[in-house]
């Protein structure tokens, strides 16, 4: 059955679709601004795809922040007297059924930049289109796009310096405020009545997930009221510049997994971004969305040709002593520990936990990307290629191979009284400390002593990078 609506003048409406997918709010939110402008009335669409849910690079903490989110916009939209349609299946058949049914003329969706998505958009797309609906793209999810910073010869940067002053120009010339596509779609949402039944949000055991009360859960209200913490007077923006690599302390502002399942706009981050270093952490943000879009085989390859020729160690062992937090190095298994207890890990820890992995084990980069990507809450391929490959000496930009964490020296500059460390680690709840960087010095009973040698494995290390690069 197809719905008919008309304007008070007996004029049909048009009717448009919101194809919702990293971007669940109602403000700022570019595609349901513009569906809002273009037509008279708008329904607003998640797809569950079993297929991707079922992917390997998808975890428990992403499933839970974005099946959150969609409770909590499902109950924004319900007080606005209207319904969040939710379909499961194959996007292009899900949406294709979705217009016949409610006679949309058009779908509006946000741009997606990571490759399987660029993929999936154009065969929806196609699919669409060849129904005669009409497919509306626009860009949401970085605050400049991927093709309106070039160099000029007209190509990508490939380092994040003069990208960014270029981003930061652009800025500047001409802001790019947050939208107001809250108020746009008011009196334009079909009624519940209207949209009829539609299934219920799923918990994810539903698909093979575990859910945990210490992973975080994302809404439009929680993200909003986390940046105003943040970034209001006397917030933790004011110390950003010192804080932000102390793991004991609030001192980041914690908004990537909202930023990941999009209940907040990267528009509204950057009109509060007081503190310079955490508009350059923004910048750098779309840097590496654009590196994806401009550079797709960094999904699957480093950014270095020749890194390719390094010759990784197949340390299993290794590997899963640092997946489970059991290296014999506090600041390393501090980190893990939090990340497998949580879903989130804080940046700092994220650079020295994979530095150790490349560069200590000498293991593949690709591992532990693949292994945060399953427990991350804001598992993001773009931002987590990036910071892999950047501390692998493997991408764009990347730190120098010679340049190698020492983690004992690291744990005790950014953790100096082990607050840290203690509050994840509670064997070593009672070490003195001096000691609690370098347990192994005393005895200690149920703490490992280090899986190897630091100084050993940083000539090793570079001894294979050099090789690698050099050849």
């Amino acid at each position: 059955m197809a719905f008919a609506f008309h304007s008070s003048r007996g004029v049909p409406r048009k009717r448009a679709i919101v194809w919702l997918r990293r971007d669940l709010r109602l403000d700022d939110n570019a595609a349901l601004a513009a569906a809002a402008r273009d037509a008279g009335d708008v329904c607003i669409a998640f797809v569950i795809d079993p297929v991707l849910l079922a992917g390997p690079r998808m975890g428990a903490p992403l499933v839970q922040v974005f099946f959150a989110a969609l409770a909590a916009l499902r109950e924004n939209l319900r007080r606005l007297g209207s319904d969040l349609v939710l379909l499961q299946g194959d996007p292009g058949e899900q949406l294709l059924e979705l217009a016949r049914r409610t006679a949309a003329e058009a779908v509006y969706f946000n741009e997606d930049y990571e490759p399987a998505a660029i993929a999936r958009d154009e065969s929806v797309e196609r699919r669409l289109e060849a129904a005669g609906i009409a497919v509306s793209r626009h860009l949401d999810h970085v605050y400049i796009g991927a093709d309106e910073i070039v160099t000029e010869a007209g190509t990508a940067y490939r380092m994040f310096s003069p990208y960014f002053r270029r981003w930061y120009e652009l800025h500047r010339a001409s802001p790019r405020d947050p939208i107001q596509s809250a108020r746009a779609i008011e009196g334009r949402l079909l009624s519940r009545d209207e949209l009829g039944a539609t299934r219920e949000v799923p918990e994810p055991e539903e698909f093979g997930f575990t859910s945990s009360r210490e992973f975080p859960v994302s809404s439009e209200a929680l993200a909003l009221a986390r940046l105003d913490a943040f970034a209001r007077s006397g917030g933790a923006i004011e110390r950003y510049a010192t804080d932000r690599d102390v793991p004991a302390l609030d001192g980041t502002s914690a908004l990537s997994p909202h930023l990941r399942a999009g209940t907040i706009g990267i528009r509204t981050c950057v009109a509060r971004a007081r503190d310079p270093k955490w508009l350059e952490e923004l910048a750098w943000r779309d840097f590496y969305q654009t590196i994806l879009r401009r550079f797709p085989n960094v999904a699957e390859r480093p950014f270095v040709a020749s890194a390719a020729r390094i010759e990784w160690s197949d340390d299993q062992d290794g590997f899963e002593a640092w997946c489970d937090g059991r290296t014999g190095f506090p600041i390393v298994d501090a980190a893990m520990r939090q990340l497998n207890r949580t879903g989130w890990m804080h940046n700092r820890l994220r650079m020295i936990a994979a530095s150790f992995l490349t560069k200590d084990l000498l293991v593949d980069w690709r591992w532990g990307e693949r292994y945060f990507e399953r427990h991350l809450a804001d598992a993001d391929l773009a931002q987590n290629n990036g910071g892999w490959q950047w501390a692998a000496s493997t991408g764009t930009d990347a730190v120098p191979y010679f340049r190698i964490f020492n983690p004992t020296t690291q744990g005790k500059k950014i953790d100096p009284d082990g607050s840290f460390v203690r509050r994840m680690l509670p064997e070593l709840a009672g070490v003195p400390d001096r000691f609690v960087h370098e347990p192994w010095k005393i005895s200690i009973n149920g703490y490992p002593p280090p899986i190897v040698d630091h100084d050993f494995a940083r000539r090793r290390a570079i001894a294979a990078y050099a090789s690698a690069l050099h050849r």
